[in-house]
Order: C-alpha cells, then sequence, then structure tokens
C-alpha cells in the first residue's frame, strides 16, 4: 500500500479538498461544477496525471462516461459524477453499472463529491455489483477510516495490484464465504473440543449446525454474547494437537465486541 510519505500527503489533499470544497456555499451546485471538484480529487490526491491519465468524457457504445482512469495502457476503473446537490440513487449506480459492464471496466466510483461509493462489477448473468466501500468526506472525524479506503485508488496501490488485493481481502471476509468456514468440519470440531471444556458435555455436529443456524439466522447482538476464557489450564488439553491449542488460544482471546465490525483493510 501507500509509504507512509504518501498517505500523510493523501490525508493532507482531503483536508485541503474539504476545506476547499464541502461546505454550504455549495449546496446548490449542478454536475458541471461538481465535476470541476472531482477533476481536483483525482489528480491532487489520488495522484493521477490530468489528460494523460484521467479521461474525460469516455465514450461507451454512443454515450458518455464522465472519466476512465488510465495508466500503462490499461482502464483500470471508471469514476461517474453526480451533481453535488443530488443524493446518490440505484439509478444512477444502474447507469455506472452498464458503463463498466459495456466497456469491460470491472472497478467503478460513484461519487457526487462529497460520497464516494466504490464498486466492484461482477460479470454475471445477470450483471452485478458489489459495494466495497463508501466515504462521506464531510464528515472531518472519519479522516483515518478515509485515508485507509482511498489509498486503493490512489495511483501507487493501483499500480501496484491494490484493486486485486483489496478484492481478495473483500471475498475472504465476505459473510457467506465466513459462515461456509463455520460449518467445516474442522471448526465443527474445534467447537465439540470448546463445549467439553467448559460444560463437560459432549455434542454432535448436528447439534452445534443447529446453534449455528440460529445464530446465522437471528443476529444475535454481540453484546448478549458469552465468549469463552479459560481461566485455567485445561487438564485434557494434552489431549489436543499444538495446532488446536493455537485455534482454542486465539477464540480465547476474541472479543465479539471489539469484533463486531471487520478492521480497516490496510
Amino acid at each position: 500500500m501507500l509509504t507512509p510519505s504518501k498517505r500523510t500527503k493523501l490525508s493532507n489533499s482531503i483536508k485541503l479538498y474539504r476545506k476547499k470544497f464541502l461546505h454550504s456555499n455549495l449546496t446548490e451546485l449542478d454536475e458541471s461544477g461538481t465535476r470541476l471538484m472531482i477533476n481536483s480529487f483525482l489528480s491532487d490526491a489520488l495522484d493521477y496525471l490530468p489528460i494523460e491519465e484521467i479521461k474525460t468524457e469516455y465514450m461507451i457504445k454512443g454515450t458518455y462516461a464522465d472519466y476512465v482512469i488510465q495508466t500503462g495502457g490499461l482502464r483500470h476503473l471508471l469514476v461517474e459524477v453526480k451533481a453535488y446537490s443530488l443524493q446518490l440513487s440505484e439509478k444512477h449506480l444502474r447507469q455506472t453499472i452498464n458503463y463498466g459492464a459495456n466497456e469491460g471496466i470491472e472497478w467503478a466510483l460513484l461519487t457526487n463529491g462529497k460520497q464516494f461509493d466504490f464498486y466492484k462489477i461482477l460479470f454475471n448473468k445477470p450483471i452485478e455489483a458489489r459495494k466495497i466501500f463508501s466515504v462521506d468526506l464531510t464528515d472531518a472525524t472519519a479522516l483515518k477510516d478515509q485515508v485507509e479506503w482511498l489509498q486503493y485508488l490512489h495511483k501507487d496501490a493501483v499500480l501496484k495490484k491494490s484493486l486485486k488485493l483489496l478484492w481478495n481481502k473483500c471475498e475472504a471476509l465476505h459473510p457467506v464465504n465466513i459462515a461456509g468456514m463455520l460449518y467445516c468440519k474442522d471448526t465443527l470440531k474445534l467447537i465439540r473440543k470448546l463445549v467439553k471444556s467448559k460444560y463437560g458435555e459432549k455434542c454432535d455436529d448436528g447439534e452445534i449446525v443447529k446453534a449455528l443456524n440460529v445464530i446465522l439466522a437471528e443476529k444475535i447482538d454481540p453484546l448478549l454474547i458469552k465468549h469463552y476464557r479459560s481461566s485455567k489450564t485445561d487438564r485434557k488439553s494434552k489431549r489436543i494437537s499444538p495446532g488446536e491449542q493455537k485455534q482454542l488460544a486465539a477464540l480465547n482471546e476474541f472479543d465479539p465486541v471489539e469484533n463486531s465490525l471487520p478492521p480497516s483493510l490496510s
């Protein structure tokens, strides 16, 4: 990802952008005015070269996308801009997805100059899109998170395949994929050992699966979860392999309150 100096520069650029553009006098700004803001953001904050790398009014099958970011002859992402005065909508998203699908560009940024929604276009049948992140640059208290996410769109990061890494991380942490891991044999085996260790009860995989089904269906409040913390070394731990002992230790240290939201993908 970005070097510390580049991250600092990005942070300062976001602050300057906020001071310069995101104030009450621009509430009625139209789309053409908003594009001037995005011109500045793409070049000053994300470090792309005007004209050479920031392709404006990019023709796609008889219509025009606002921007396509291109470096080294490769089109990395498209940027669709709506008026600062508008709220981003599903209609805007569908338009953006259509541009990307028609041109074979798999990454898209939809923005009104203050909200930045970033999507991965999935070339399925039908075409879909998954939101990767959304940041609101009017929120001055969220600067750290803004930098953490927007650094993936910076020229230096894109050239280092940051978008591929970002997608791989998102896939790895997608709830559907994590849910699948909960039902694998190794996880069920580990849960059986934890139940036996804490409660002295034996249970089979079917009983654990029923409990997992309830967890996935009912969205249990993390504050209500009584997570496992061993008060003393289990006398039967000698029967557990070193690898399983590490897994148990990791679960013992897991705090569902602190981990109820995924960490930044830095």
